[in-house]
């Protein structure tokens, strides 16, 4: 029975070294100092893991002492923390849709808007006019140099340069 145990355990303690190195640089450090870096629903989520570890261990604690951990309050607790897990990432729904996929940017409404704030400056309505109008009379003009150049000049295959 002996010799089953000791790779168990060995097991068991190598797994604790690897949980210690990871777990360092959260313990290194208070908590309030690591939770100041993050972004609201970053911290709100590193405090509740804090909370689902210390009662997980607790929870264990009661399984291996042979305690009926059913009606114990940590089942309240994890109920709890369960819970805030649920907001948390109902949270971070609301944050990917509102930032996310559901907006777009319409550039009609968004002219409109510009043309609404602008109009007010008769300066920029007059140049907003000249440019219209110049606009305009260049269109009108390539129009009449289509219609008139549609009766004149080479016809395919010569050319219009040595004529």
């Amino acid at each position: 029975m002996e010799s089953e145990l000791k790779p168990l355990v060995e097991q068991l303690d190598d797994q604790l070294e690897d949980l210690t190195d990871a777990l360092d640089p959260l313990l290194s450090s208070p908590l309030s100092a690591t939770a100041s870096k993050l972004p609201l629903v970053d911290k709100a989520k590193l405090y509740v893991l804090h909370v689902y570890a210390i009662e997980s261990l607790l929870f264990s604690y009661l399984r291996l002492n042979n305690i009926t951990a059913k009606d114990h309050p940590v089942m309240r607790e994890l109920a709890r923390v369960k819970q805030y897990v649920t907001k948390i990432k109902d949270a971070e729904d609301n944050i990917a849709r509102q930032s996310g996929a559901g907006m777009h940017l319409d550039k009609e409404a968004a002219g409109r808007f510009i043309k609404a704030a602008l109009a007010g400056n008769d300066r920029l309505d007059r140049l907003d006019q000249e440019k219209k109008q110049q606009q305009q009379q260049q269109q009108q003009q390539q129009q009449q140099q289509q219609s008139s150049s549609k009766g004149k000049g080479p016809s395919r295959g010569q050319h219009k340069r040595f004529t």
